[in-house]
């Protein structure tokens, strides 16, 4: 069994064939989905598409990229949401300088409002940091206890280091696949295999094979393998600890 621990399930390029897309994940072992939120107004239809199958378990956030969409009350919003809804985590949320125009400050309250919350409700944390893994890392040191991981992670891997000692855990997707991720290579060879969780970032960030198409959850496999063959493992045993990563971070039985 896997998990893939972040996919965009409720996204629109899912909406013509979403219960098939499902339907394949299942057939290639990929038996539950961890679907982050990126804004306030997607929240409903997200925990409609988290409840339309089995083994899809929602979370909650304000992703940095839709800064446009955000609103200071959404925060509030937020708090009442994971109240009543329940949700595994707490995001997608965190920091983004590399898209232009993305104003930090406005990011970092987001972002550290985001923590608050995770930190009140004791839920773990998805995080966002792309050209931001120092800053991510400096705001997540200020809350103790905080736990949860840093999807599609980016950074080197005495970065990640310093994440598995704060609890925070690795992300790895598509982007480990291609021969030219060499700092991926190293990073997915050498953290320790109990601070890794796979992911598809689906419908983005496909894999070497499917270079430009629509990502989804059933490649989650291709990720496996790779995995296995940096770290000398089987396949399965990659499955099997990733798995239970997984399972033990977001409370899935």
């Amino acid at each position: 069994m896997l998990i893939d621990s972040h996919c965009h399930l409720d996204a629109g390029e899912f909406d013509p064939d979403r219960q098939d897309v499902i339907a394949r994940a299942r057939t290639a072992g990929v038996m539950h989905q961890v679907v982050p939120a990126t804004h306030a107004a997607a929240w409903p239809e997200l925990r409609d598409v988290c409840a339309s199958a089995p083994g899809l378990h929602a979370a909650y956030g304000l992703h940095p990229t839709f800064l446009e969409h955000h609103r200071p009350e959404h925060l509030e919003a937020l708090g009442t949401w994971i109240e009543h809804e329940r949700p595994v985590a707490v995001g997608e949320c965190g920091l983004d300088h590399f898209v232009e125009g993305l104003d930090r400050d406005t990011q970092r309250r987001y972002f550290e409002g985001q923590l608050q919350l995770a930190h009140a409700h004791d839920l773990p944390v998805i995080v966002h940091a792309r050209h931001a893994v120092e800053e991510t890392i400096a705001l997540l040191r200020r809350f103790d206890g905080l736990h949860g991981v840093v999807h599609s992670f980016g950074g080197s891997p005495e970065q990640a280091q310093q994440l598995w000692k704060i609890g925070f855990m690795i992300g790895l997707g598509g982007p480990l696949t291609y021969d030219r991720a060499r700092r991926l290579h190293r990073v997915a060879a050498v953290i320790p295999i109990e601070q890794l969780l796979l992911e598809t970032d689906a419908p983005d960030q496909p894999d070497s094979d499917h270079r430009g198409q629509r990502n989804e959850p059933a490649r989650l496999i291709r990720v496996r393998d790779v995995v296995a063959q940096l770290r000398g493992m089987s396949p399965d045993e990659v499955a099997a600890q990733t798995t239970r990563n997984a399972k033990a971070l977001f409370s899935i039985a």
